[in-house]
Parts: structure tokens; sequence; C-alpha cells
């Protein structure tokens, strides 16, 4: 029988953050397997690993190959999976590095212990981008969500940003614009699935480096991710092209705290390296 674990990523209360499914052996799974035992499961994503792909690199015994699914499909990478993978790695065979092969790419990933006992995990993404949103996509996107044009915030422009997988990032004006959330489920969807996105990165600026964020993931089968690592790297990436943050910079960004979720993600930009670093604590959840 397969060992489906349950993790939270982002925060160290199993109460908050975004909680993932682990299994660490998906030997013998086949696609359907995997969408099942999401399905079932019902977070936003689960994450299931193999043996390593030859040639990956990385310590013996801390190199895997990783899937993600959503109840409703397979992702190509998942951050919060990532996360709460990696702790659930650390407590059974220790912190120190790890690496993942992915659909998106190689990601390592780096386990230490904290100050309170507990585990954190620090994602390096793949390369990322950042492309211009199509001004009548904009307009349906802002449409699904019942969000007037005037309440974006000018200093956070709409873009669509990659590091793993794309997500449209808009500015919101306030926090009460944030924190006002309904949305026409399928319309989104399908805008999503048309632009191959997988949230909507809806973003405050609550100081100089410090962003509230939430995440409405339509297309995975959920109406928000509590706690989106995929998502904050690529918003850093996007901080970084558009001048939002310096070469070097850390980023903290809150989520889920709309849902009664609260987690924290934060976000390195690192000068010479294109990458971006997301990290937090997790914690099983019973």
């Amino acid at each position: 029988m397969t060992e489906v674990l349950r993790y939270t990523a982002f925060s160290d209360d199993p109460a908050g953050g975004n909680p993932a499914g682990v299994v660490l052996d998906a030997t013998g799974l086949d696609e359907a397997d995997m969408l099942g035992i999401a399905a079932e499961l019902g977070y936003s994503e689960t994450a299931f690993l193999t043996a390593p792909p030859e040639g990956l690199g990385g310590e013996a015994g801390r190199a895997f190959t990783v899937r993600y699914f959503s109840p409703k499909a397979e992702v190509p990478f998942c951050g919060h999976a990532t996360v709460a993978t990696a702790v659930a790695l650390g407590e059974r065979i220790g912190p120190g590095e790890l690496v993942f092969a992915t659909p998106a790419g190689t990601v390592p990933v780096s386990v230490t212990g904290d100050a309170e006992g507990g585990l954190r995990a620090v994602l390096t993404s793949v390369e990322p981008h950042v492309e211009d949103v199509d001004p009548a996509d904009l307009a349906e996107a802002l449409a699904a969500l019942d969000w007037p044009e005037a309440d974006l915030d000018p200093a956070i422009p709409p873009r669509i940003a990659y590091a793993g997988n794309r997500h449209l990032v808009l500015g919101a004006a306030t926090r009460a614009r944030l924190a006002d959330l309904a949305y026409d489920f399928p319309r989104l969807e399908a805008l999503m699935h048309r632009l191959d996105l997988t949230t909507v990165q809806l973003v405050h600026r609550a100081g100089p480096d410090l962003f509230d964020v939430r995440d409405p993931f339509p297309v995975g089968g959920v109406v928000e991710d509590p706690a989106t690592g995929a998502a904050a790297a690529a918003f850093g990436a996007y901080a970084r092209e558009l001048g939002l943050a310096p070469a070097d910079a850390v980023l903290t960004l809150r989520q889920g705290e709309d849902m009664g979720r609260p987690g924290v993600l934060t976000v390195e930009l690192r000068t010479g390296d294109p990458r971006v670093r997301v990290g937090g604590s997790g914690v099983r959840i019973a």
C-alpha cells in the first residue's frame, strides 16, 4: 500500500502554510495512480518521488526524480510541495543538500535546522524569465476577477513571470482590494488554460521588502493556493527585472492570512545568478 505523508510548507504550524501530499516511494505508480492519489487527498499538490535519472548528480541517496500532481492534472513544478518533500526527507536522512529532477528542470534544495529544532528548506529555481501580457488577455483576467483596472497598482505592472511554470502577476493598489477575492472560477480557469498559467499572483506591496500575496488556482481544481513557492520564485524574477528589488535582495512574502492559513515565504536574489531562491519552514501534519 502506498504511504502518503502530509506536510505543510512555509509554516512551522500544521494549521498554517500550504499542505502538500508527499509520496517518498512512488515506484510502480503510473500517472493515473498519482492523479487518483492527489485527487483523493485534495491538496493543491502532491509530490511523488522515484529514483533519479542517470547523470543527475548530487550525493548518493539524496537525489530523486519528482513529479507533482494537483487534483486535476500534473504540473511541471510546485514550490510548496518541494519544500514539504525536502523537510520530510530531512527528517529521515538528515539535513543537507538534495537534488530534484523535475519536469521543469533540475532543482537543488538545501535543508537546514532552525533555532527551534525544526527544519527549513530553500529551493533554487530553474532560470526564470518575464514577458508582457496582451492587453486583451489582461482585460479578460480583470473581468474574471471582477477587478476594475483602477484598482491595479501602477508600480506593479501586469506581467507573466516564469520560474518553473507561468504566473500572471497583478498588483493590487490596496490591501482591501487584495482581501476581496471572489472570482468567476470557470472564466478564469479557461483563460489560464489558454495562456498556460499555473496561478495568478495577486500582490500588494506592504513595505520596501514586504509583500502580501494571494494565488487563485482554478486550473488545479482549488479556489486558492495558501502559499505558493513557484509563484514566489517567479515574482522574485519579476521584482528584479522591473526594479522593485535590487540584484541582491531578500524579500518576504506573506500568504494565506485571508484563508486562515498564514505562511511566510522568503525570496532571495543574488547578483550574477538569474535563479531565485525560495525558502521556508515545514512540518508534518498529524
